[in-house]
Protein backbone atom coordinates (compact mmCIF):
# COMPACT_ATOMS: atom_id res chain seq x y z
CA UNK A 1 0.00 0.00 0.00
CA UNK A 2 2.87 2.37 0.66
CA UNK A 3 4.30 1.40 -2.78
CA UNK A 4 1.15 2.53 -4.15
CA UNK A 5 0.71 5.78 -2.29
CA UNK A 6 4.05 6.70 -2.79
CA UNK A 7 3.68 6.23 -6.70
CA UNK A 8 0.52 8.25 -6.97
CA UNK A 9 2.24 10.73 -4.77
CA UNK A 10 5.19 11.38 -6.94
CA UNK A 11 2.86 11.41 -10.00
CA UNK A 12 0.85 14.04 -8.75
CA UNK A 13 3.76 15.82 -7.81
CA UNK A 14 5.56 15.27 -11.51
CA UNK A 15 2.23 16.30 -13.00
CA UNK A 16 1.47 19.50 -10.59
CA UNK A 17 4.65 20.73 -11.35
CA UNK A 18 4.25 22.70 -14.55
CA UNK A 19 0.91 24.53 -12.73
CA UNK A 20 3.71 25.86 -10.07
CA UNK A 21 5.45 27.24 -13.03
CA UNK A 22 2.89 28.96 -14.78
CA UNK A 23 1.88 30.56 -11.30
CA UNK A 24 4.73 32.48 -11.37
CA UNK A 25 4.32 34.30 -14.97
CA UNK A 26 6.72 34.54 -17.65
CA UNK A 27 9.44 36.68 -17.18
CA UNK A 28 10.31 40.13 -18.95
CA UNK A 29 11.29 38.94 -22.60
CA UNK A 30 11.65 42.50 -23.67
CA UNK A 31 15.46 42.05 -24.28
CA UNK A 32 14.71 39.20 -26.99
CA UNK A 33 12.43 41.24 -28.95
CA UNK A 34 12.19 44.75 -28.41
CA UNK A 35 16.04 45.18 -27.53
CA UNK A 36 18.96 47.91 -29.02
CA UNK A 37 18.65 46.06 -32.47
CA UNK A 38 14.89 46.90 -33.39
CA UNK A 39 14.76 45.73 -37.17
CA UNK A 40 18.71 45.72 -37.47
CA UNK A 41 19.47 42.44 -36.85
CA UNK A 42 17.01 41.26 -39.53
CA UNK A 43 18.34 42.87 -42.16
CA UNK A 44 22.15 42.47 -41.06
CA UNK A 45 21.30 39.04 -41.00
CA UNK A 46 19.35 38.86 -45.04
CA UNK A 47 22.37 40.68 -46.30
CA UNK A 48 24.76 37.87 -45.11
CA UNK A 49 22.71 35.46 -46.60
CA UNK A 50 22.77 37.11 -50.11
CA UNK A 51 26.33 37.38 -49.42
CA UNK A 52 27.37 34.05 -48.57
CA UNK A 53 25.27 32.61 -51.49
CA UNK A 54 26.83 35.05 -53.60
CA UNK A 55 30.17 33.96 -52.92
CA UNK A 56 28.90 30.04 -53.09
CA UNK A 57 28.06 30.93 -56.53
CA UNK A 58 30.78 32.64 -57.54
CA UNK A 59 33.09 30.20 -56.58
CA UNK A 60 31.10 27.90 -58.31
CA UNK A 61 31.51 30.15 -61.44
CA UNK A 62 35.24 30.39 -61.51
CA UNK A 63 35.38 26.99 -60.96
CA UNK A 64 33.53 25.68 -64.27
CA UNK A 65 36.08 28.44 -65.87
CA UNK A 66 38.75 27.52 -64.31
CA UNK A 67 38.27 23.38 -65.41
CA UNK A 68 37.09 24.45 -68.87
CA UNK A 69 40.48 25.79 -69.93
CA UNK A 70 41.71 28.61 -71.93
CA UNK A 71 40.50 29.21 -75.23
CA UNK A 72 36.78 29.46 -73.54
CA UNK A 73 36.48 33.23 -73.03
CA UNK A 74 35.40 36.13 -74.17
CA UNK A 75 36.17 37.23 -77.62
CA UNK A 76 37.58 33.74 -79.19
CA UNK A 77 34.16 33.40 -81.00
CA UNK A 78 32.23 30.51 -81.10
CA UNK A 79 33.97 27.51 -82.17
CA UNK A 80 36.34 29.38 -82.73
CA UNK A 81 39.82 27.24 -82.08
CA UNK A 82 42.87 29.69 -82.32
CA UNK A 83 46.32 28.46 -84.26
CA UNK A 84 49.36 27.63 -82.75
CA UNK A 85 51.41 30.42 -81.10
CA UNK A 86 54.21 32.49 -83.17
CA UNK A 87 52.51 31.22 -86.65
CA UNK A 88 51.19 34.11 -88.93
CA UNK A 89 47.65 34.05 -90.78
CA UNK A 90 50.28 33.68 -93.95
CA UNK A 91 52.11 30.65 -92.72
CA UNK A 92 48.79 28.47 -92.03
CA UNK A 93 47.36 29.67 -95.27
CA UNK A 94 50.67 27.87 -96.77
CA UNK A 95 50.45 24.94 -94.62
CA UNK A 96 46.89 24.60 -95.72
CA UNK A 97 47.90 24.81 -99.73
CA UNK A 98 50.36 22.23 -99.02
CA UNK A 99 47.77 19.94 -97.58
CA UNK A 100 45.87 20.32 -100.36
CA UNK A 101 42.84 21.72 -98.49
CA UNK A 102 42.81 24.98 -101.01
CA UNK A 103 43.84 25.06 -104.58
CA UNK A 104 46.15 27.83 -106.23
CA UNK A 105 43.52 29.96 -107.29
CA UNK A 106 41.56 30.05 -103.53
CA UNK A 107 45.57 30.75 -102.07
CA UNK A 108 46.69 33.43 -104.20
CA UNK A 109 43.00 35.12 -103.44
CA UNK A 110 43.21 34.92 -100.01
CA UNK A 111 46.67 35.93 -99.47
CA UNK A 112 45.94 39.04 -101.27
CA UNK A 113 43.28 39.54 -98.85
CA UNK A 114 45.50 39.13 -96.08
CA UNK A 115 48.13 41.96 -97.98
CA UNK A 116 51.01 39.67 -98.08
Amino acid sequence: MKTLLGRAGLTFAGLMSPVTAWAQGYPDRSYMWDGGWGWGHMIFGSVMMIAFWGGIILLVVLAVRWLSGPGHGHGQGHGHVPGPAGKSAVDILRERFARGEIDKAEFEERRRALGD
